[in-house]
Order: C-alpha cells, then structure tokens, then sequence
C-alpha cells in the first residue's frame, strides 16, 4: 500500500482522519448544522471583544473623524467607553447581519474543509491520514470560499458597528438595518461596492481558517502523541486554544487592512476615497502609524479568538457527540 507524505518531524505530521468514500447529503447538513449552533454559542459570548477590535483597529486612521475625536486605551478602556456613551447593547452592534452569515458561511467553511480533508487523505495499512501541508491547503481553501459568499454581511457588520459613534459625532447615519445596509452600500456603487475588501477579506479569512481549523486538526494530533493520550476533553481543549492563537497571530494584520478598507468613504460611484487597494492601505497603515499598527487591536483579537474557538469547538465536538457522531 501506499504512504503517505511525511513532514520532517516524524510521528507528528499526518493527521488521522474518518475516511469519506462517498460524501453524503446528511453528512453535509449535520455538519452545518452544527457549525452554524457552535458559532452562534461561541460569538454570544465573545462578540462585544469583536465590537471592541473594530474600534480600536480603526482609531488613528489619517482623515477619519471618527478616528481622529475617539482615543480610546487598551480593551477594557474601550469596552467601558462605549458603553458609558453608547449603552451595553451597542457592544453587540452588527450582531443581527452575524447570525444571517453564520446561517451559511460557518457551516460552508467546516464542511468544505472535512470534504478536502476526506478526499485528499491516504489509505496505508491500518489508518487513513492527511499530510500537514494537504492539512493547511485545505484550510486556507476552506476559508477563501466561505469569504467569497460572505463579503457583503461582513461588510454590513463592520459598518453597523461603527454607526452609534458616527451618530454621536454629529455625522449622518447610513443604516439601522441589514437591509438598509445592503441597500445603502448597493447604492453607492452597485455589486461592486457589495465585495469592497473582499481580497483582504480573502487574506484575512484563508489565514483564519488555517490557524483555527487546520491547527485545531494537527493539534489535536500533536497533542494525543506528546501526552500519549486517547482524544478527550483535555486534549480538544489544548487544542482549541492552540488554534485561537495561531489564528490571532496569523490573520491579525489581514484584519486590520480589511476593516480600513471595508470602513473607508466612497464616491457617489463607489469608487474608494482613501485606499486604492490593500497594498496601499498597508503602505499608508505602516507609512502614518508605525510598523505595529498592523497589530492594532491584537489582545482584544487574541482574547476574542482564544474564547471563541474554545467555545465553538467543545460545543462543536459535544453537539456531535450528543448526536452519535465521532470526533471531528
């Protein structure tokens, strides 16, 4: 029989996989459905530090009111400052337009990984194993297509977090709403305007998923191997916060170029006012800001991203293992 690939550190390289012969349509449901309960659960707890890394990556921004009257310190100096001018909901602004992309996207991005992940995985003797790289590619494709569907709500719940501090600066609103979101970002010039940040947003995503989806995968793995353990609640947990800081610290920078685009003013043709493209806003981020604004808003994306991943994996793997199924 064939062998599978096999990275330089021997023994902790090929992951272990339910092998999928046929990819089945309940497979496929049960897996978005799950996604989609497990991501609901996990952002109900985290989204205000989501709010929160939105408003601290868009302070300081050259020719931005908003950006230039709010200086706003650290996390929880943040937190407490939109709170005390905007109320406590205001923390989970945008959260309406995260539900409606979680409905879809959470569950296309885990299930288009599990059916990469069955069909570029290799039959030996006794097991069926994925190579580490086969493990990360499917991890950034995964992420890619779910961003591809996903762009405009992203764009909706970015714009929709920042509208209570617009109002309070005396500038004019641009939505209540996800539809009068869509419909006033539609208007300002067509589709077009509907997918602006999307190669950003494509960055940010495909990093995302390859540090809280693959790396999720290999630690798992890694870790049964270095605590000579059969997977359990332990080994799922280390493995979770394994993944959150390998997402945090991957896709933090394609984060932060994606809410300054997504968040610039546009032209009555939707033409961007401010950044020509990603490039350029990284040019200008490092350029007016220093080198480690690309980090802007970290610890609240790290501290977002560990609880999160934490959240919607233990609820992922204990939603399956209530239902019968296997580990994931």
């Amino acid at each position: 029989m064939a062998k599978p690939d096999r990275w330089p550190l021997e023994g902790y390289s090929a992951v272990e996989v339910h092998h999928v012969a046929h990819y089945e349509t309940s497979r496929l449901v049960e897996i978005c459905v799950t996604s989609f309960l497990s991501a609901v659960n996990a952002d109900l707890i985290v989204y205000p530090l989501d709010v929160t890394k939105t408003r601290l990556q868009i302070q300081g921004e050259h020719g931005n009111p908003y950006a230039n009257m709010a200086k706003y310190r650290g996390l929880f100096g943040t937190a407490l400052g939109v709170i005390k001018e905007e109320g406590f909901l205001k923390l989970y602004s945008g959260f309406s337009a995260l539900l409606l992309r979680h409905s879809f996207v959470s569950g296309l991005k885990i299930a288009s990984y599990d059916y990469l992940r069955s069909k570029w995985s290799v039959r030996t003797d006794d097991k069926v194993t994925i190579s580490m790289p086969c493990t990360m590619l499917a991890g950034l494709v995964s992420g890619a297509l779910s961003t591809i569907a996903s762009n405009p709500l992203d764009l909706v719940k970015l714009q929709m977090q920042m509208e209570s501090k617009r109002t309070l600066l005396g500038m004019p609103p641009r939505s209540t709403g996800i539809l009068q979101a869509l419909r006033f970002i539609y208007s300002q010039g067509g589709l077009r305007s509907l997918y602006r940040g999307l190669g950003p947003n494509i960055m940010r995503a495909s990093l995302f998923s390859l540090g809280g989806i693959s790396f999720y995968d290999l630690g798992k793995h890694n870790i049964k191997k270095l605590l000579n353990s059969e997977e359990n609640l332990l080994v799922q947990f280390l493995a979770a916060m394994v993944a959150g800081f390998f997402c945090s610290a991957l896709s933090s920078p394609a984060d932060v170029v994606k809410s300054r685009i997504m968040n610039q003013p546009v032209d009555d043709q939707g033409r961007p006012l401010r950044y020509k493209n990603s490039m350029d806003c990284l040019q200008q981020l490092v350029k007016e800001e220093g080198p480690m604004a690309i980090y802007k808003g970290f610890m609240p994306y790290w501290i977002r991203c560990g609880p999160w991943f934490l959240v919607f994996w233990m609820s992922f793997e204990g939603i399956r293992r209530f239902n019968g199924y296997g580990t994931f």
